[in-house]
């Protein structure tokens, strides 16, 4: 093994991997750090969806609902209403499969409602917008299923080629300042090999953990296989639960429905509530207690029955088993929300970091086979920027560090529960090798 995995064999590796899959990889990092700041993107390029001087209080989520189904009054089923999570910002209601869309991998009805008059602003699809198709272009290529499998697969190639890289920089002892040293006065081609080691160095755990996220949100399977749990996959809501009671004249309405579920989470936040379809259909409320590290899509869930208002159901993450507990930081740490404001921003950092890697290693590629010449690089004028660069770099450099332990802090014990269902999973494997090694002597 060792003399098969020499020096070389890790170069060839790591350099066929960049020049079949790094121009992918720069992509995914490039529409992955934009979508970061998705939501505050399309309120740029959408103005109307910015609410400018917020007065009184939201309207009733029965009037808003009503003004949504009067403007599509043939759109039958499920809606889910998401709340905003600024003052400014608009109420938004999911139709999950309008016909326009219905073949299409993930598709839904976006209305933006203003909840302070119920006034219906916009009706867009996703995909059809800048933000949201650039997130499609993220998670699945804008090839549905097959684009979605194929990223988790760029996924896993991209944990290899960062850590074929990773073992091709580490420097013998002597040569460990020289790793670290940016030459500057040595041409264009050597500049970009330099600076190509030291952010890949320095982004590579964020990369890593970005990698191995994406891999596990693209097969929920594989993790919930790891976590020995199922239904927590992204935007899962666990098992399906249905109404028992009798239909009657007298429903409960959304802002009643809503009241009920909050009543075993008093301090909760509410994030979405959706409607019931048919007589046996049921309210789900999505709730966010504080603490809870999933924003956007938490998991403290209520069933509540239309016909006679009881709750049926709970689910409450602080009951979550090991594993639960595990797979619900998933999404958060691929998005940076684990990390709030900070974590966001590192994250575009690592993001955008991904395609100076595949032009700086295409750049000095093309170099070693003769396709471009070499050049001196006039800094003389770029001095103050670099100054200014260097500084920034220092900061942010420092700040990564912070959140790195920090993470580390918060994933601490985890990393025990990671070790330990690693090793369940490997008995079961031997368990079954075993038992198949009994039935073929049998």
């Amino acid at each position: 093994m060792q003399r098969t995995l020499t020096r070389q064999t890790w170069l060839k590796i790591h350099l066929y991997l960049a020049l079949i899959a790094g121009f992918f990889f720069a992509l995914m990092g490039l529409t992955g750090s934009v979508s970061v700041y998705r939501e505050e993107l399309d309120e740029l390029l959408n103005p109307q969806l910015v609410i400018e001087l917020p007065q009184g209080k939201y309207q009733s989520l029965d009037r808003i609902m009503a003004s949504v189904r009067q403007a599509h009054p043939d759109r039958h089923g499920a809606w889910t209403l998401e709340m905003p999570r600024s003052p400014y910002g608009m109420v938004t209601a999911w139709y999950d499969k309008p016909r326009e869309t219905f073949f299409e991998l993930h598709a839904p009805l976006m209305v933006s409602v203003n909840p302070y008059t119920a006034e219906v602003v916009s009706s867009r699809f996703w995909g059809q917008t800048v933000t949201t198709w650039l997130l499609d272009l993220h998670t699945q290529l804008r090839l549905d299923r097959f684009g979605w499998n194929a990223v988790g697969i760029m996924g896993l190639l991209l944990m290899v080629s960062i850590g074929t890289g990773l073992y091709l920089w580490w420097p013998d002892m002597r040569q460990l300042r020289q790793a670290f040293t940016i030459r500057h006065d040595a041409g264009m081609v050597r500049l970009a090999f330099d600076l190509h080691r030291f952010i890949g160095l320095f982004s590579a755990a964020a990369l890593l953990a970005l990698a191995f996220t994406g891999l596990l949100l693209s097969y929920p399977a594989v993790l919930e296989s790891l976590a020995g749990a199922s239904g927590m996959a992204h935007g899962e809501t666990g098992r399906n639960i249905i109404s028992t009671a009798v239909p009657n004249s007298h429903p409960t309405g959304l802002a009643a429905a809503t009241f009920m579920a909050q009543g075993p989470f008093p301090h909760a936040e509410l994030r979405r509530i959706t409607t019931p379809v048919g007589d046996s259909g049921i309210y789900r409320v999505n709730l966010r207690q504080p603490g809870e590290i999933n924003q956007r899509h938490p998991y403290t869930t209520v069933w509540v029955d239309r016909w006679s208002g009881q709750i049926k159901e709970v689910r409450n993450p602080a009951d979550f088993s090991a594993g639960e507990t595990l797979a619900s930081w998933i999404w958060p740490l691929h998005t940076g929300e684990a990390l709030n404001g900070t974590g966001r921003f590192l994250w575009f950092l690592a993001g955008q970091s991904l395609f100076v890697l595949y032009i700086s290693g295409l750049l000095h590629w093309l170099y070693r086979r003769g396709k471009i010449r070499d050049r001196k690089v006039d800094f003389a004028a770029l001095r103050p920027f670099f100054y200014r660069l260097a500084h920034n770099s220092h900061r942010i450099g420092l700040m990564l560090f912070r959140y790195l332990v920090l993470l580390a802090q918060k994933a601490r014990p985890f990393v025990a529960i990671g070790v330990a269902l690693l090793l369940q999973q490997f008995d079961r494997l031997r368990a079954a090798m075993a038992n198949r090694q009994k039935r073929i002597g049998h």
